[in-house]
């Protein structure tokens, strides 16, 4: 057996705050400075001075000192972290994130760059009174070749953007993230995030072929390689994806996006054991093959969640375990008789209780939405902490259960999930 691995996205809800959490009244306060434990750095204070070079650098308009206005980048998605940072920066170019960084390496004030701000774990934002750097007017596509599939763009574009713009083109980001809607790329990158499509594409590490940074003294990297074979050197890149900012902040993303695929497919199965779920993954690998592009786990504790706070209904019989896998390829007629056989061996080896497969759009966009939307609806329920740890796919289960069992006498604790991304390198 090769080693495979898996992430669970594993969440603690508590009934602590009201169900209108936007409006930032909440019973239980975020995570602070004053309540962190740890010791600010040796760092200098921002002054009027320091204002009068940053307002020489992207103008008063795009510079933000108010304190309402500066209250959605010092607080996560979740409203679990609270930072106190007093000046927010939006620079459009690589130049300007230069000027910005050399005067704050120069006077030491500490930074935080900031993408979509949809992160789960707090990274995102300031802990103390560090200056963000929003790279939110970042946003520009720099080129695309339909040849090679190379898309070169700045930081600061939205996921769901790209994908728009290449779907127009004939091609497909990638990454698929439930935050999509707000994620930004140089965040993607940032933090190597996994997604949907990881089984049929594979990591960050693989589709993005360079990068453009700042490092901390506004000196420009500039790694932009657009082959998708390079074998001189060292590949710098490797160095700032996943690095969330501590080496540099990224600027510029050149990615190789695949063709779009002319068949979409999905199957939502229930089952009864986890045992099951190993062998409808293993099931599925051998019979899907190369269609296979994503594989998703959710117990039924996540999708009551779902079911009671965004009223989403799941169109199987109640499971103890649920998962969503999607094929995608170039023949339709193939890839559906290939998922049905798929369902009729699961079916009568009863590796699977129930299940339903669809390929119009309109119901794939909604079965997938149950999925995607599951810490919304957990976070409905109160409080959500949220934990994404990556375990082999024999483990990936384990940590909730143990978790439950630590928590069964703690007031307040509403529910413990487990949800999230089947990894696997493979499994025979």
């Amino acid at each position: 057996m090769r080693k495979a691995t898996s992430n669970v996205l594993h969440s603690v809800t508590q009934r602590h705050w009201p169900l209108k959490i936007r409006t930032a009244k909440y019973s239980t306060p975020p995570l602070s400075k004053d309540t962190y434990k740890i010791k600010r750095g040796n760092f200098a204070s921002l002054t009027d001075k320091d204002i009068n070079v940053f307002e020489g650098i992207v103008g008063k308009t795009r510079m933000l000192t108010d304190v309402s206005d500066v209250e959605a980048y010092n607080v996560d998605w979740l409203h679990s972290v609270r930072g106190s940072s007093q000046c927010v920066l939006k620079p459009k170019t690589t130049e300007e994130v230069s000027a910005i960084l050399k005067h704050c390496n120069e006077r030491r004030l500490a930074v935080c760059p900031q993408g979509g701000n949809t992160g789960l774990a707090g990274g995102s934002n300031p802990v103390f009174d560090e200056v963000v750097i929003s790279t939110s007017l970042m946003n520009k596509i720099i080129s695309f070749d339909s040849l090679s599939g190379v898309l070169t763009c700045q930081a600061g574009c939205v996921l769901e953007q790209l994908e728009s713009y290449l779907l127009e083109q004939g091609f497909l980001m990638p990454l698929d993230l439930g935050a999509k809607g707000s994620c930004q790329i140089g965040g993607n990158v940032s933090t190597n995030a996994g997604g949907l499509r990881l089984v049929r594409y594979g990591s960050l590490h693989g589709t993005v072929l360079g990068i453009e940074a700042v490092l901390a003294n506004g000196e420009v990297i500039n790694c932009l390689n657009k082959m998708k074979k390079d074998n001189t050197g060292y590949h710098l890149k490797h160095l700032f994806i996943g690095s969330e900012g501590t080496l540099g902040l990224v600027t510029q993303v050149a990615i190789h996006c695949p063709v779009s695929p002319k068949s979409l497919n999905v199957a939502f199965l229930g089952l009864d054991s986890y045992e099951k779920v190993l062998e409808a993954l293993k099931s599925s690998k051998k019979d899907l093959g190369e269609i296979l592009s994503s594989c998703e786990l959710m117990d039924r504790t996540s999708i009551q969640a779902v079911e009671e706070n965004l009223k989403l209904r799941v169109p199987i019989k109640d499971c103890p375990f649920y998962m969503l896998i999607e094929t995608s390829g170039s023949n339709s007629d193939h890839d559906e008789e290939k998922l049905s056989q798929f369902l009729e061996n699961a079916l009568e080896k009863n590796i699977i209780v129930d299940g339903i497969q669809a390929s119009e759009p309109s119901r794939i966009k909604q079965l997938f939405e149950v999925r995607e939307r599951m810490a919304e609806a957990l976070l409905l329920d109160g409080f959500l902490y949220t934990y994404d740890v990556s375990l082999k796919p024999q483990d990936f289960y384990s940590i909730v259960p143990t978790t439950r069992e630590h928590l069964k006498n703690v007031p307040g604790v509403m529910r413990v999930t487990g949800f999230g991304h089947f990894e696997f390198v493979g499994i025979t």
